[in-house]
């Protein structure tokens, strides 16, 4: 097996049980998420399969994601999982919120929540959260391509927002920092993640599972798997030359004999420049990851 699988997360899962949950269905080890989604969150999650493991790192990483913020609260996670550490009485509008949202396009400075997963000094900062023990948090550059209020509701004093944004941007922290700008408070409420690189939430795949009822918080870790399962998800593995943002080209069978050697190729490619990174294709199948140089292609990764 070697390919890539688009999976809808629901909320309240770990990617990390989404990989557990695929490493059974498919009996296979080697399975990996190409970037953690919150288990608060939802949507597009991109798994690897087999060796293709190996080509996350030249996937596309800019998101897209649905945000739901509520205004008048703010919590210590920034989500609906945190306690509430501030409330506002002040009521926003429509309009504010719009001109607001204009301070957070292009590139940003922005701190991370103290509750997540970004390590300081080999620690995650919600280790140091729970114990609550202070650490100096660095803040960190992200880019937002777009924001756009899909919906504003002034009674309940919620906004449904697009975000379209580089890998790193925690969608959490717009929502407190919105809130703080216009300021009334805001946190997270909901969060559905549309697309991740060439990935879309139309074409994710649901788990073919059934969760047990009345099993509290390990509700996904209890489940039993539907009948079918592992013909149904082999057979919507996605092969990395659909999805994969580089220029490929075709190896001959003698070409094919030398990547498998580690030998670098000779192939002038006009298109391409030097430094590139390309895919080395034949009969179909990724068979490695050339980088061109001058006339030759070196070859640095092989799935042979």
């Amino acid at each position: 097996m070697f390919g890539i699988l688009n999976i809808y997360k629901p909320c309240g899962m770990t990617s990390h049980d989404v990989v557990n949950i695929l490493r059974k269905i498919l009996k296979i080890k080697q399975i990996g998420h190409t970037g953690t989604l919150d288990p608060f969150a939802e949507g597009v999650l991109p798994v690897c399969i087999g060796k293709a493991t190996r080509l996350i790192e030249y996937l596309d990483d800019d998101k897209e994601y649905i945000a739901e913020v509520q205004f008048g609260t703010s919590t210590s996670t920034y989500d609906t999982e945190g306690e509430v550490t501030q409330t506002s009485n002040k009521k926003v509008s429509k309009e504010e919120v719009q001109t607001a949202l204009k301070n957070f396009e292009g590139e940003i400075f922005q701190l991370p929540p103290v509750y997540s997963a970004i390590k300081v000094n080999g620690k995650k900062l919600y280790e140091y959260a729970r114990k609550g023990e202070k650490v100096e948090i660095t803040k960190r550059k992200v880019t937002i391509f777009n924001l756009e209020l899909k919906d504003f509701n002034e009674e309940k004093q919620t906004a449904k927002i697009l975000v379209d944004c580089s890998k790193g941007t925690y969608i959490r922290s717009l929502a407190n920092d919105l809130g703080e700008l216009l300021g009334c408070c805001g946190h997270l409420i909901r969060l559905i993640r549309t697309k991740a690189g060439k990935f879309r939430v139309e074409t994710a795949m649901k788990l073919p599972i059934t969760i047990e009822e009345n099993t509290g918080s390990e509700k996904y870790r209890k489940f039993t798997i539907n009948d079918g399962a592992e013909e149904f998800v082999k057979n919507l593995i996605i092969n990395p030359i659909e999805v994969l943002p580089l220029e490929k080209i075709e190896i001959t069978a003698e070409e094919r004999e030398k990547i498998f050697h580690g030998l670098p190729i000779n192939k002038s490619v006009k298109e391409i420049k030097s430094g590139d990174f390309i895919i080395l294709v034949y009969n179909n199948h990724v068979d490695a990851i050339g980088q061109l140089d001058g006339e030759k292609i070196k070859v640095k990764k092989v799935f042979l």
